[in-house]
Formats: structure tokens, sequence, C-alpha cells
């Protein structure tokens, strides 16, 4: 670990209680100058940390931080696993090395310079307030093997969600997971290969552990965080969940496809019999919601009867 990433942490722990602490005890217990001090905490809040001072009280956090114990991490997991307290991108450090991984091989970083969710849009990556995660898994059958996995991917955040204790989780089509209808979770799948053979994937996951005001500005759409619940799951128990059911589902789902997952995808989708709206750029079909099929595509039943739909953003329709 970097050194300044070292005093960072440091200090961190001391604002973690959540009471003010001041400048001249921080120099003191670090070892370092007051000056040093006012730099590191400069340096967290353009990291994204949303730290309160105020003069002749000193420095206290402003919302909740949770930092993964890289220890207990990567003794849990059997895979390898690179922690980082800030990269650009976990999953172009995945793609970047892939040569070099076995599938169930994990990316985690605190902070994300250059986040990416779907179609474009940049993720807002403070540092140490959500969980930045990537998983290498390869195809050896090529990228027609992987069709419907991100549908999979959703399952799997849902189902260890509810291991811990959050309730009222579900997926809207295809992988994004809401907690009481508003967005708490995206997943981005990113591949390299063949139609028909070998395939290299990186499974990217975002998920909102305890939002700040501050970014939550950012964000031009209803979010949730974990925060609400009655217990905060812990980062790390969290990671090592996720990278377990993962693991499990993903070589189910190798050898068995989207079909093994019909019930899970069922209970968890949100808006299953319900009136949406599909957007696919200019175009718009309205219709209610059956399911999935094989390949992951969207059911609407429409005017025109049951038609799939591969693409798109869906919406629930407001009532005429």
């Amino acid at each position: 670990m970097a050194e300044q990433w070292i005093r960072k942490r440091e200090i961190l722990s001391q604002l973690a209680a959540g009471s003010f602490v001041s400048g001249e005890a921080l120099a003191a217990l670090l070892g370092v100058s007051r000056t040093a001090v006012a730099n590191h905490i400069a340096g967290l809040e353009e990291y994204g940390v949303d730290i309160y001072s105020v003069k002749g009280k000193g420095y206290r956090l402003n919302g909740p931080i949770s930092l993964v114990d890289e220890t207990k991490l990567k003794q849990q997991i059997a895979n390898r696993c690179f922690y980082f307290d800030e990269i650009p991108s976990t999953n172009a450090f995945i793609l970047k090395h892939a040569e070099e991984l076995v599938s169930g091989d994990i990316c985690v970083s605190e902070y994300q310079s250059a986040g990416r969710g779907r179609r474009g849009r940049v993720w807002v990556s403070p540092y140490g307030c959500h969980l930045y995660f990537s998983m290498f898994w390869q195809f050896p059958q090529g990228m027609a093997q992987a069709m419907g996995l991100s549908l999979v991917v959703a399952c799997s955040i849902v189902s260890v969600l509810k291991q811990l204790g959050v309730k009222d989780v579900g997926v809207k089509w295809p992988n994004d997971i809401y907690l009481e209808n508003r967005k708490l979770a995206g997943v981005l799948i990113e591949m390299n290969g063949q139609t028909d053979s070998e395939c290299n994937l990186v499974i990217g996951i975002g998920l909102n552990m305890a939002m700040s005001e501050q970014h939550a500005a950012m964000i031009d759409q209803p979010w949730s965080d974990l925060v609400g619940q009655d217990a905060m799951p812990d980062k790390t128990e969290l990671l090592v969940l996720l990278q377990k059911q993962l693991q499990r589902d993903l070589s189910v789902f190798q050898g068995s496809g989207l079909s093994a997952f019909s019930q899970q995808w069922r209970d968890a989708d949100l808006f299953d019999g319900r009136q949406v709206k599909l957007l696919m750029g200019q175009e718009e079909v309205l219709g209610v919601c059956r399911g999935v099929d094989e390949q992951g595509a969207i059911l609407l039943e429409t005017d025109a009867g049951l038609q799939s739909f591969i693409g798109g953003e869906i919406s629930l329709r407001k009532a005429d």
C-alpha cells in the first residue's frame, strides 16, 4: 500500500467514530505535522470523502465509510484477489490482465477515477463509500454461450443481499438491482473473443452502500443505498459472499444455461406481470412483462401478441 494511503487510512480510522478529532490530535497520533494532516484531509475530500471541519473542534466524517479488510478478503477467497485503494476501473484492470487470470479471479477498489455504467454512463465512485468489484470468467464455447449471463449475475446479487438481510430488493431487466423501487446496483459485462471459440469476459458490479449528499446530487435517476437497513452489511463479508455465489452460479450457467435460473428470475423480477414501456432508440413498445426467454430477451405481451426483445430500456407504464 502506498504511504499516502497508509496515512489517509489512519486518519479515517480516527474519524470513524463520528465525533470531532482535532488537527493537533491527528498530527500527534500519526507523528506528522498539522500541515501534513491538512493536506491528507484535502486529498481525501478530492477522492470524494465527505469530511466536515469546524474551527476549534477539528474534523469529522459527514457519513459512514466502509473499507475492505484486505487480509480477511484474501484469506476467504480461493481465487486471486487484486485489491486497490484507487484505480481507473476494475473492469479495465481485469481486461488488461485477462491472459494471466482464471475464472473467478477478482479485482476490488475503494475508488475508481473512471468508473463506467451501462450505455456509456459514468458510475459515481467516491472513495470507501460503495462497492466496486469485477470478476473474470472464461467461456470455452465463445460469446454465444454467454447469452443471458447478465440476468444470472443480477440473480446472484439479489441472492447475496437477501442472505445479508436486505429486504425489498429485486431486478429490473436486464440486470439493474433495485431496493424499494430505486436503483441500488448496476452490472457492466464486457468481453472479448469469438462467437464460437474461447471468450474472456469481465463482470463489473457497482453497489451503493452509503451515498453522501454531494454525490447524490450528481446522479440523474432515483437511487438507493444500504444505510437504511437494520444492520449495514459488512463490506468484506459482502464481497466474499458475492464472489462465491457468482462462482457457483456461473458454473451452473455454463453447464445448463439460463433455464436453470428461471425460478430465481421470476422471484427477483420486479416488473413481472406489470404494464411496461420498452424504449429502443426512438421506438417505443407498450406491453405486459411476461418474463424472459432462454436467451435472456424480455417477453412482452403486446397488441401484436407475445414478442421478445433483446435490447432496450424498460420502465413502468403510466396509467392513461
